[in-house]
């Protein structure tokens, strides 16, 4: 296939570009400060669509674009968030129908908190969205991609923690753990919905080809954990204590609003993916963390 990606330089946009290639795909990536070959310039608000003529005769697009979510929620980086994402699918929309022949593919990034703080209620994609900022954000975001021809497959990704060790949340998530002060964040009830890296592009690359698979996935591994649960299996791996928690208000403190995604969680189960038969390399969490940093 011929596949353009809109946020390929990324953590996960890099690993995805390398898959994609091993699997046989020829790919373009779209990046604001193109470096090597194969990049292309474009701006998400270029309402130009100067670089448009990249999708003419693709296969598929793939869209990651979008400001970080770990960082201190101010209203500016809020704003910046939110307009990251719609701006970047509308964008990408518009240029699929400036085109003579587009993407009969458009897989759009999303996030399981589109489903809101939900307890330790199972979640699939069967699921109704939730409430607050991100689960607002994640609605307004999916529902950019309505616009795509109708002739486009859309599949929308919506991702966990994507859990791998030389990016993402796992290196901040390790750092107390190497300097002996690990332990559960908050309560340590909520549900941490987790992928590692390598099932997260393997999944996104078979969703290319997989001709009945649309709307909303879930690209979480199937065994969720605990906040508590999460932090003694990594003290396990890393031969750590991971008995000192930190408690919310603390979290608050440094992090502001964002410390709720953190004392909040959800329980996503990858329903559709089994549904269509994906096999997970790496299912439970010990496993996928001693195939990150080693067996203890």
């Amino acid at each position: 296939m011929q596949v353009v990606i809109a946020g390929g330089t990324g953590f996960l946009g890099t690993a995805l570009v390398k898959r994609l290639r091993e699997d046989g795909h020829s790919v373009t990536v779209l990046s604001r400060h193109p470096r090597a070959a194969h990049e292309f310039q474009w701006s998400p608000d270029d309402s130009s669509l100067s670089w448009a003529h990249v999708l003419e005769d693709a296969d598929a697009v793939i869209n990651l674009a979008g400001a970080p979510i770990a960082k201190r929620w101010t209203a500016r980086h809020k704003r910046e968030m939110w307009n990251s994402r719609l701006l970047s699918t509308r964008t990408l929309v518009a240029a699929m129908k400036n085109v003579r022949r587009g993407p009969g593919i458009l897989i759009n990034a999303s996030a399981i908190g589109t489903y809101g703080d939900r307890g330790d209620e199972m979640l699939t994609e069967d699921s109704a969205a939730g409430s607050g900022f991100l689960a607002s954000m994640g609605k307004a975001w999916e529902k950019e991609t309505r616009s795509a021809p109708a002739r486009t497959r859309i599949v929308l990704l919506r991702t966990g923690i994507v859990l791998e060790k030389n990016g993402g949340a796992l290196p901040r998530m390790t750092l107390p753990f190497r300097l002996f002060a690990g332990g559960p964040l908050g309560s340590g009830q909520q549900y941490m919905s987790w992928i590692h890296r390598d099932d997260w592009t393997t999944m996104v690359s078979w969703a290319l080809t997989v001709e009945n698979l649309s709307g909303p996935l879930n690209v979480t591994a199937p065994y969720p954990v605990t906040n508590l649960q999460f932090a003694r299996t990594l003290g396990r791996v890393l031969r750590r204590p991971s008995i000192l928690p930190t408690p919310a208000f603390a979290l608050r403190a440094v992090l502001g609003e964002m410390a709720d995604v953190i004392v909040t969680g959800q329980q996503v189960l990858p329903a559709k993916a089994h549904s269509f038969g994906f096999e997970f390399t790496h299912p439970e969490l010990k496993g996928a963390l001693e195939s990150i940093f080693g067996a203890a």
